[in-house]
């Protein structure tokens, strides 16, 4: 739609509605960002803004301070500045005057608004460009542009945009975490004063994907909320922001180390884009990202294959013969990928040495990779391969050779992690050897999907000789060979791993279908971490496996039906030595792949809710298909109720018109196996219920022991009468 007031820019997608306040030169500023204001004529456009303006605070400037997309302290702001920096010391604060606003649409590439403003700052030798777009999903993106057109050095201290929430958004959530345990939520009142997150790992398993501020209670079903998420694969920071003349502020953006960028005359940084969101409950707001991501046109348009990565079945143990009869257990369970994870390549027989050195071990693989490579694809199923690109291990003929390709500052290394420093891409002479290395191998053997994995933090990372701040560079370095090495190798498929979840953002997904969202594989855990990571990327991205009985990771031990049914919904996977599996499971293990193949064209493309359960012990969880035919949903016991059984659960998202068929789905029906405690009278015939009634009502399901789950499948049911 185009705009109905030249000074007024009133975007529409998707029931979201962004106002912006484009009159004069100053930078725009947004009136409403948030739930669909409908076809607004001119004149309540005009009296919006005009009923936008507070009162003047006692104390303050002398007129109102306008908030931009970069609040400048220029203008009286003294919260938190949308841009830092400075020229020697001077230019600290900017006064950016607007040369032009473009507005445009561009529906075809997923565009439905585009605004441009360019604006310049003479006096701090500044120019600007301001990118915003409203996307067909809803869901709101916005990257700057910071130009230096004076003379010397401008040192680029921080660029956050600045999106304003309503005063109804009086509760924070975010997630922080640690290796093995992350997307672990927190929510805090959203008090006065400023809630910053940031990491200064280059990766982020404690870090926060979202920052979402709503209503207090907001859920998955109910309450206003809005997110925040940097899509940047570097250091990054969010903040939530109240001040005490009432502004509530979401801001996010690249965090850059001291001196990290400086501009010289006519040099520019480019920010990541930074992407918000709005719903009506957590499950709006993350479908928003699951529909941009899956309208994208590189994402997988092909079932996603069910994988056995041979990690915890074999670590660096690496046999031939038993990596052959893993492949071959595999394909007889209907496995359609097989990875070979860490220990192929030369000198690494652990985790102390090799790294780097990216050529196949001739004293493990005297005939090469060839033989395995063959014999899982003469089992009909495709070939994955395990490299960490980005690291060295001291202990490699690499390192040796080249001291000075190593992220190091003042000639001194930082800490080792895992036995690893970490290699400058940024180098160009580092740069063309790992990919010299990487395509080598990727041209030898028909390799369809890379594992790249990323096992240490960026301590202290400089780049040799100045021992200036490396972050950054080394980001985009990996963006680069990440590309590359796709356009050399069209449809190779790549796995963001980092430690597991360690690298999670928009900005990596634009060059990986799959994410390792975490190293452990407890499927306890697990219910958690892909909910966090749920909340941006749909199921499709979400890597899961089904690991041994015990996990190797916690010392938890869980029966099949809760680890391959935790996994089922997302991208399947199986991480288990299967040669010491006993013949029922292997059985039962088959029937669970068969089943999600038969189903994950449903899992893979719907929309994804939960219900807001008010038993915390109780998960419950599913995807309904876009027609609303069809959905499976998981009710999953995450320990103990206080009560039993714990009463009726909701099955949302359903078409609240139609009758549904409800039906345990097997081999998720944990009832036949005897897990449940009490069966229920309608679990061996089904049952038949309007959506509505399922959404508002429920349903009493099986009393269940703890850290177990059933399957249910719900279709439309043929016209007729409900049984309400």
């Amino acid at each position: 739609m185009a705009p109905s007031h030249p000074l007024l820019l009133h975007l529409r997608s998707a029931g979201v509605s962004l106002v912006l306040d484009v009159e004069g030169e100053r930078l725009p500023r947004v009136l409403h960002w948030g739930a669909d204001l409908g076809d607004l004529p001119d004149d309540e456009l005009a009296d919006l803004r005009a009923a936008s303006v507070p009162p003047l605070a006692p104390g303050s400037t002398d007129a109102p301070v306008p908030v931009s997309l970069l609040p400048e302290q220029s203008l009286g702001w003294l919260g938190t500045p949308g841009i830092t920096g400075h020229r020697d010391g001077a230019d600290f604060s900017v006064a950016f005057a607007s040369a032009r606003t473009e507005h445009a649409r561009r529906p075809e590439a997923g565009v439905e608004h585009r605004v441009r403003v360019t604006a310049r700052d003479d006096v701090a030798g500044l120019g600007l460009a301001l990118e915003l777009e409203l996307l067909g999903s809803g869901l709101l993106r916005t990257r700057s542009s910071l130009t230096s057109t004076g003379d010397g050095t401008y040192t680029v201290g921080s660029l956050d945009v600045m999106l304003p929430v309503p005063s109804e958004a009086d509760e924070v959530l975010d997630f922080t975490g640690r290796h093995l345990r992350e997307r672990s939520p927190q929510r805090a009142p959203f008090d006065v004063g400023t809630r910053l997150r940031e990491s200064r790992r280059g990766r982020a398993h404690d870090a926060t994907v979202l920052l979402l501020a709503g209503r207090t209670g907001f859920g998955y079903r109910s309450g206003e909320v809005w997110g925040v998420h940097v899509a940047w694969s570097g250091n990054t920071r969010t903040l939530a922001e109240r001040t005490s003349s009432g502004v509530r502020l979401l801001g996010a953006g690249e965090l850059l180390l001291m001196g990290e960028v400086r501009l010289a005359t006519g040099e520019t940084y480019a920010s990541p884009w930074v992407y918000g969101s709005y719903g009506v409950g957590l499950d709006e707001l993350a479908g928003r990202f699951h529909t941009h991501l899956r309208s994208r046109p590189q994402h997988p348009r092909t079932p996603r294959p069910v994988l056995l990565n041979v990690w915890e079945a074999v670590y660096f143990d690496h046999d031939l013969d038993r990596l052959r009869t893993l492949a071959d257990r595999a394909a007889a369970l209907g496995v359609e990928r097989y990875v070979l994870d860490d220990g192929w390549f030369r000198g690494r027989r652990d985790d102390t040495a090799g790294l780097g050195d990216w050529y196949v071990d001739e004293d493990v693989w005297p005939d090469g990779l060839g033989p395995l490579v063959d014999h899982v694809r003469g089992l009909g199923m495709q070939f994955g391969l395990w490299f960490e690109p980005e690291m060295v291990n001291p202990d490699s003929d690499l390192a040796r050779a080249h001291p000075e390709w190593l992220l190091q500052t003042g000639g001194r290394l930082g800490p080792s992690a895992r036995h690893q420093q970490v290699l400058n891409l940024a180098h160009p002479d580092a740069y063309a050897h790992v990919l010299e290395r990487i395509d080598a191998i990727l041209t030898e053997h028909p390799v369809d999907y890379v594992k790249w994995d990323h096992n240490r933090d960026l301590i202290d990372a400089g780049l040799w000789p100045t021992g200036r701040a490396g972050v950054h560079e080394q980001t985009l370095a990996t963006y680069r060979l990440l590309d590359e090495l796709r356009a050399r190798h069209p449809g190779l498929e790549i796995e963001s791993c980092a430690g597991g979840g360690g690298r999670t953002d928009l900005g990596i997904m634009e060059r990986a279908e799959r994410v390792w969202a975490s190293d452990t594989i407890d499927a306890l855990e697990r219910q958690g971490i892909e909910a966090g990571m749920g909340l941006l990327l749909p199921p499709e991205m979400i890597g899961s496996h089904v690991g041994a009985p015990t996990a190797h990771t916690t010392g938890r031990t869980h029966v099949l039906g809760f680890r391959a049914g935790t996994a089922f919904f997302s991208h399947l996977g199986i991480e288990w030595d299967l040669t010491r599996a006993d013949d029922a499971d292997v059985a039962a293990l088959a029937t669970w792949v068969r089943v999600h193949q038969e189903h994950r064209a449903l899992l893979h493309s719907g929309t994804v809710v939960h219900a807001d359960t008010p038993d915390p012990s109780l998960w419950v969880h599913g995807v309904v298909a876009q027609d609303g035919k069809e959905a499976v949903f998981a009710v999953v016991t995450l320990g103990t109720s206080a009560t039993s059984p714990p009463g009726r659960v909701r099955l949302p998202g359903l078409d609240p018109a139609a009758t549904y068929d409800v039906r345990p789905l097997p081999p998720g029906d944990a009832a036949a196996h005897g897990d449940a405690i009490y069966p229920v009278p309608w679990w061996t015939d089904g049952t038949r219920l309007s959506g509505r009634t399922l959404a508002a009502v429920g349903i009493q399901v099986p009393s269940l022991f703890p850290e177990r789950l059933v399957l249910l499948h719900v279709r439309r049911a043929p016209s007729g009468p409900t049984a309400d």
